[in-house]
């Protein structure tokens, strides 16, 4: 948490690009029959991370939000143009280091004429720290049917967001328990950057403090604002060429992408939260994740084009909000769930997490 807390002011200076976040190098391309000789060939492609992976927390191991997103950026780098990610869901195996890349193994699983499917391995020096299977689909416009809850933030969290913009909030905290937010107060930690997004933390204490949500900890709400940070392709300076790629769809998988890596950041720290045990627990990992997006298109992307100033025409990175509970604990587990909603209050994403999550041990009498 900045020390300029509800300051408009507060973002850091350093900015990390999400496009170089997730930059990838293609190292090979192969095929393999697995069974009988006539068997279709199965192909194989393999990228490497470039930038290295990093703790948001300056704590040993790597983001998780790192890997889950970057698998599914790997993946699209796979399916032909017009194919964007509707569905992944991936198991954590084993913590990741920060010293080494991660090595991506995309496997074509199938290509269907509007679904197509993809099994990807992780690996740091040769083990497997994550694994997931991503699905792709086309737009259709057959079907004109649609819906979703009606939920509205402003109104329904009016005690926590009146009179204030996404980014008056401040920066999420490096790690989301009160003795990490005291000592950065405190100027015994320095809150470095969360590089590639801008995530603002809701304080939700007026809303969450009362006997009601006390007493049914699966009502205990937690809200984030996010945008995107950088262009989606530095390489293009010309801003008509860049909006007419935007528009076409050619960054929908980054972006994607964006919102699978926000939404993993301080996700677990809501389960002891909401059981009033923020800093009480022991041990906390995530097992498995899985996001559905239910929009593709404009309410996936994260420019806003139609932004005029001083005369001049230039896009505007629109702030998305995270909606997250924890509706069931126990069993030293706890699931997570969230809702990716898009500035014009469109549900774009569910996000479901079980994770590990284990207590100090009352010591005994």
């Amino acid at each position: 948490m900045s020390p300029k807390e509800g300051s408009a002011d507060n973002a850091q200076e350093e900015i990390t690009p999400f496009a170089d976040l997730m930059a990838l190098q293609h190292l090979e391309k192969s095929t393999r029959i697995l069974g009988a000789p006539t068997d279709k060939p199965e192909v194989v492609e393999t990228f490497q991370s470039v930038s290295l992976p990093f703790s948001p927390g300056a704590g040993q191991r790597a983001f998780g939000g790192h890997v889950f997103a970057q698998s599914a950026y790997a993946a699209s780098k796979t399916v032909k143009k017009g194919f964007v990610i509707h569905n992944i869901t991936g198991s954590f195996i084993l913590a990741g280091r920060l010293d080494v890349p991660f090595i991506y193994t995309v496997r074509h699983v199938r290509d269907g004429g509007v679904y197509c499917t993809r099994a990807v391995d992780v690996r740091q020096k040769g083990k497997v720290c994550f694994s997931c299977i991503c699905s792709f689909k086309r737009l259709e416009t057959r079907f004109s049917y649609s819906y979703q809850p009606a939920v509205d933030l402003q109104k329904k969290y009016q005690s926590v967001l009146k009179g204030k913009k996404p980014e008056d909030h401040p920066l999420a905290p490096g790690v989301d328990t009160d003795w990490w937010m005291r000592a950065v107060e405190m100027g015994e930690i320095e809150e470095g950057e969360f590089a590639g997004v801008d995530l603002r933390r809701v304080d939700m204490r007026k809303y969450n403090r009362t006997e009601k949500i006390s007493k049914n900890p699966h009502k205990y709400r937690q809200l984030q604002f996010y945008r995107i940070k950088g262009s989606p392709d530095a390489s293009i300076q010309d801003q008509t060429q860049l909006e007419k790629n935007d528009r076409e769809g050619e960054y929908d998988n980054l972006y994607a992408c964006a919102h699978l890596y926000a939404s993993d950041k301080n996700s677990l720290m809501v389960i002891p939260r909401s059981l009033g045990q923020a800093n009480s627990w022991t041990a906390m990992a995530s097992l498995s994740c899985t996001v559905i997006f239910h929009e593709h298109g404009d309410a996936l992307r994260m420019l806003d084009w139609d932004v005029t100033e001083k005369g001049q025409k230039r896009p505007r990175e629109k702030w998305f909000c995270q909606e997250a509970w924890s509706p069931a604990s126990g069993g030293s587990r706890g699931l997570y769930e969230s809702r990716l909603w898009s500035p014009d209050g469109t549900l774009l994403a569910t996000t479901m997490q079980d994770s590990m999550l284990r207590y100090k041990v009352p010591e005994k009498l």
